[in-house]
């Protein structure tokens, strides 16, 4: 009797989890969630396929079932940021309707490769045109977007006369995933900021053998679109952005209709707007292990972007397609990027870069200003900034993701944009 129980005491203690540390380890290990990871990158230039292991997308499924959602909102709308019953409509289209296998095949029915420059893993899509005499343009995308931001321009540029344009306006697209983005790889030391970006763009044009090429960027692919202008590497003859940086560094003192219009714009940013941003310029890696770990905060507190910079009146159904925020949204989920992106914003602030003023660019510079950018800067600070300013454009609709909301448009605005750049 007393050995039975004595049999028994020790089967119990052996179950308690602090003396049974092997199993314990054993059983974390075979719970853990599969992980995606990149193959190596070397200065070679390598294709690159996507295929995330559907042991991934199984945990993302299992996450997405078990949500834990907040409380409802006091006040209607979106002032305390997105609604409820917005959030909920989110989460389950992409439970119940989305496919990140279409997304997948989108994505790999254009040539992507893989190469390491200055010690870091980049990705990017290029797609060469058919056409002879074809511009060089390498396009940078910020966050909460992606390469996903260009797709839909690729087939416009690259063949214009397959869309009633000319082939003498066509282009060959380079679009890398930015440091710590998509398939980049993740830095892991500090100092991957927008010069440095700039440069490794600058060596990734030489490598694809371009001599005489151009860059277009907007939000942080605006900033090292901004940085070329500064560098000027050898073989950049212009950029476009559709955020120009060119607020004066000191303001006049009787500002016209649309000088106030851009200074109140961009104080509704850094007021109300600017949350995020302090966030990730200060503390990442806090907001990383939120957003790591629930695909329902790195969603919502990407759509709060999407909904709120998107020109949404413009847009058929309202706002911008689910499936077109999801692809971001996933592609950062599955990359497990949150933390490595939102790192970006620290090595800004690291860098001493702050504000809206890009200071003076003595490269050809050109702007499209789309009216539900963040702010819409004036052509007269743009003058003042860029003094061989080549190309001013305001169109009526479009808003911060511009490509991505209207590919048309957009490439419309890049040839216009660069044609005389072309015999120059």
């Amino acid at each position: 009797m007393r050995r039975r129980t004595l049999m028994q005491l020790a089967s119990a203690l052996a179950a308690l989890p602090f003396l049974n540390t092997a199993k314990a380890a054993t059983r974390g290990a075979a719970s853990a969630p599969a992980a995606f990871t990149m193959p190596a990158a070397t200065e070679s230039v390598t294709p690159f396929r996507v295929s995330v292991p559907q042991s991934v997308l199984n945990d993302l499924d299992r996450r997405l079932a078990t949500v834990r959602w907040p409380d409802q909102e006091t006040v209607p709308g979106w002032t305390q940021g997105v609604p409820l019953d917005s959030a909920k409509e989110l989460i389950r289209y992409w439970q119940t309707k989305y496919d990140w296998r279409r997304f997948e095949r989108q994505l790999n029915g254009f040539p992507q490769y893989r190469t390491s420059i200055d010690g870091l893993g980049i990705h990017f899509i290029h797609v060469r045109s058919k056409h002879s005499n074809a511009m060089p343009i390498i396009l940078s995308h910020g966050w909460p977007g992606s390469v996903v931001e260009f797709l839909d321009i690729i087939g416009p540029l690259t063949d214009p006369t397959a869309y009633g344009g000319n082939a003498a306006d066509a282009f060959d697209v380079v679009i890398p995933s930015m440091p710590g983005f998509g398939f980049s790889d993740k830095p892991s030391a500090k100092g991957w900021d927008v010069v440095r970006t700039a440069n490794a763009w600058a060596t990734l044009m030489t490598r694809l053998g371009y001599r005489r090429w151009v860059a277009q960027g907007g939000d942080w692919g605006s900033g090292v679109t901004h940085a070329l202008g500064h560098i000027r590497p050898e073989g950049l003859i212009a950029a476009h952005v559709n955020w120009p940086f060119v607020f004066p560094q000191t303001m006049p003192a009787h500002l016209t209709p649309e000088q106030q219009a851009a200074v109140d714009g961009a104080a509704r940013f850094t007021g109300e707007g600017g949350g995020y941003f302090k966030e990730h310029a200060t503390k990442p890696q806090t907001i990383g292990y939120a957003l790591a770990d629930s695909p329902s905060g790195q969603a919502n507190w990407m759509y709060e972007k999407f909904f709120g910079w998107a020109d949404n009146a413009n847009l058929p159904d309202g706002h911008l397609a689910f499936d077109k925020i999801l692809d971001n949204v996933t592609l950062y989920w599955v990359t497990d990027t949150a933390t490595s992106s939102a790192r970006f914003y620290w090595e800004a602030t690291q860098a001493g870069l702050s504000g809206f003023s890009g200071g003076t660019i003595e490269l050809p510079m050109a702007a499209t200003i789309f009216p539900r950018e963040i702010y819409r800067a004036p052509k007269d600070w743009a003058q003042a900034a860029w003094p061989n300013l080549f190309y001013w454009s305001e169109v009526n609709k479009g808003g911060h993701f511009a490509a991505m909301e209207q590919p048309a448009l957009f490439a419309e605005e890049m040839r216009l944009a660069f044609r005389k750049m072309r015999a120059a």
